[in-house]
């Protein structure tokens, strides 16, 4: 395995992905897919369903792109296989709005065929310390209500949970 820095003609290699994963695990879906429009989140008995929107590939592709393409707030890491497959991504980037500048990984995908192998674990480790080298100390992610895998991934790299997030049955 091999982590290097994205370029713009990985966006869709990585969207491919990206979708192939929220696919056959809609679970993935959080209120950040949602709030980007590449989801849509809608209630049925008091129950959130999910699932892709429409144009989400459209609007997932742009903001995949934005991310490659400026470096001084975010970066995009690919892992490739020997063969120089995409089979995991990581993006992280900076925000500003708070009281400090703080990090967000925003996503992390690995291919399902492949997990546990580490991959993950050397993507999360390389936008950490990607962070901390620009300063951030805070470092935080979210995740979908039931992506329990993952969020046994992160709580076994020290991420703890904070807060609930809740959405309006419309």
């Amino acid at each position: 395995m091999n982590i290097k820095v994205a370029q713009a003609r990985d966006a869709s290699a990585l969207a491919d992905l990206f979708f192939a994963t929220l696919k056959a695990n809609p679970q993935y879906i959080s209120h950040g897919e949602i709030q980007m429009g590449i989801a849509t989140g809608t209630f049925e008995d008091g129950v959130l369903r999910t699932e892709i929107a429409p144009d989400g590939h459209e609007k997932w592709q742009k903001y995949i792109k934005i991310h490659i393409s400026d470096s001084s707030f975010a970066e995009v890491w690919k892992a490739l296989d020997d063969d120089g497959r995409i089979i995991g991504f990581c993006v992280a980037d900076i925000e500003d709005d708070g009281d400090e500048p703080f990090g967000m990984i925003c996503d992390i995908i690995v291919d399902p065929t492949i997990r546990s192998k580490g991959v993950g674990s050397a993507l999360l480790q390389t936008a950490i310390d990607w962070l901390r080298k620009r300063g951030i100390r805070d470092i935080f992610l979210e995740s979908g209500k039931d992506n329990h895998s993952a969020h046994e991934f992160f709580a076994k790299r020290g991420f703890h949970p904070i807060s609930h997030i809740f959405k309006l049955e419309d």
